[in-house]
Parts: C-alpha cells; structure tokens; sequence
C-alpha cells in the first residue's frame, strides 16, 4: 500500500512541485487547506484554521510522513511588530497542533521534514561559509529560524524521526524568486541592490524536492541540512546574469542601500545582506545536485 505524506502549505509554489514530485514516485498525498478542495484519486484535502486552532485529525491519524511547508513571505510586507509575530506564529503553531494531535493519540509517523532557512545564520555578509553547525545569529532572521527549528524538536522528542530542510533562494520558471525579478529585468529596468557584494544562496525547485523526497526515504537523514547550491552567487552576479539573458547590460545605477532602508525598514537587511553557504553535509548523503549552472538554471526558468 502506498505511503502517505501529509503537506502544510502544499498549495503554495514549492508545495505544488513537491507534490507531483511525491505523486511520481508512487506516494499518495494530503494537503492542508483553508478552503474546501475537491479531493482526486491521489490527494485528499483537510480542512485546517489556525485562527481557531483547528486541523481535522483525521489528516494527522492516517498519515505515515508530514511534510511542513507553511509559513507567511519572509518579504511580503514591511517587518512591522505585528507583521513579525505573524510571520514567527504562522511557522510555529502548525507544529504545536500537530504535536498535540500525535501525543494525544500517541500516534507515530515515519518521518517529519520541516522547512527551514538559510536565514538562521543571519542578515550579515562575511568571509564564512556557514555549515549546519554555524551559530544561528541574533537577528530577526536568525531568530525566527531557530525558534522554528527548536519548535521540531518538539516532535522529535516523541521519538519521530525530523529533518530540517535550510532553504535558499529558490528558483522556477516564472515562479518564487524570479517572479518578482523578471519583469523589471525583463522590461529593461534590471539593478543592483545595495553594493551587490551580499551572497545569494540559490536552488532550483527540482532540485529542492528531489531534497525532500530523500528526506523521506533515507531513514539515516535527521537533523538540518541547507539546501542550495555552493557557488559564491552574489546579487550583482545574479542581476548581472539576468540582465544578459534578457540581451542587455545593466545600465542604471545600483539602487543606494540608504534608499531600501528608507523604502523597506529593517526588512531591507533580507536584501542587503546574504551569507555564503555549505552543501557539503547534504552532498554526503549522495544526494547530487542537477541544477548547479546558474546561467543554465536562470535559462531554464525564463519565458
């Protein structure tokens, strides 16, 4: 009988992949929604509100893996207080529910993989390439993720298996990242951020659920693994190779990074600072990497 694996946020970007990526490889699939959905032969939809605290528990009783992906955009809005809490709270209490549903039922699953993020390691651009063992920063990056990941311990702690899967940038055809790169880039308007000196951590979405997928099934995998390419990216490689794709050579100025402090607030740290990162640990797994040209993947993703 098929394995089931149970996504929070499996409507969103990633989710969507991962999902046909399970699919393919002969899992049956649940998603957690906040609207009603017509289920098909191979996903099932659960009704859940985390304003009321709610998930139907049948979701949680009949699956063998959970997969979370849910969370509020890291910079879709202004880092407000209120905005913070959101983006802290919206990570966090899908986990707490979810453990409560499995210690009261002392139910047990397979393996709980939970998204994560580069960001742990900070808003801060240095020399360092940061391994899974680097010190998580201080900073509200850093912070978010660590409460994040401690907040899976908790699952852990009922003798589950857990993996945290550390994030860059990722990237799809006209979706993510790119999608709120590509039209200025595309119309012409292409620029760099700050001093464009600030490390871009990136992977290509195949590549990430390819990631998830032998999450699942490596039952040697536990603990946090960051995911994306080491390649020393920066944000004027990156512009600059975008900007060539599209036939141009970027002509306007680099916008002043007083400017998008102005603009974003403290959120403009997730733009003008970036850290190198390791893949080495992931890469010991066996796993390897397909997409690790990013001219190629940049190609690949564009219209």
């Amino acid at each position: 009988m098929a394995k089931n694996v149970l996504i929070t946020g499996g409507t969103g970007f990633i989710g969507k992949h991962l999902t046909d990526t399970l699919l393919d490889n002969g899992f049956t699939v649940s998603i957690l929604s906040r609207s009603a959905r017509e289920n098909t032969s191979l996903i099932t939809y659960y009704k859940w509100n985390l304003k009321t605290d709610y998930i139907n528990e049948e979701a949680i009783l009949q699956a063998d893996y959970i997969i979370h992906l849910a969370g509020e955009g890291i910079v879709e809005k202004k880092w407000t207080k209120s905005r913070k809490k959101v983006i802290l709270e919206s990570r966090l209490k899908p986990i707490d529910l979810i453990f409560s549903i499995l210690k009261k039922n002392n139910k047990t699953l397979d393996g709980f993989i939970s998204s994560s993020a580069v960001g742990i390691y900070g808003a801060i651009t240095s020399p360092e390439i940061c391994t899974e063992a680097t010190t998580p920063a201080n900073d509200f990056l850093g912070v978010t993720c660590q409460e994040w990941e401690q907040t899976v311990d908790k699952i852990s702690s009922l003798g589950i298996r857990t993996v945290k899967i550390r994030t860059g940038i990722v990237l799809g055809k006209n979706e993510g990242f790119l999608k709120k790169m590509s039209p200025n880039f595309k119309a012409g308007f292409g620029m760099i951020l700050g001093t464009g000196k600030q490390y871009l951590p990136w992977i290509h979405i195949q590549d990430l659920c390819q990631i998830y997928l032998k999450a699942l099934t490596d039952p040697e995998m536990h603990g946090a693994y960051n995911a994306c390419v080491t390649d020393n990216t920066t944000n004027q490689t990156f512009s600059k190779t975008l900007a060539n794709l599209y036939g141009y050579k970027i002509w306007l100025p680099k916008i002043p990074s007083f400017l998008l402090k102005i603009v974003l607030g403290e959120m403009s740290e997730a733009v003008l600072k970036g850290q190198r990162v390791s893949s080495e640990k992931i890469q010991k797994t066996g796993f390897q990497f397909q997409f690790t040209n990013l001219e190629q993947v940049l190609l690949n993703c564009l219209d």
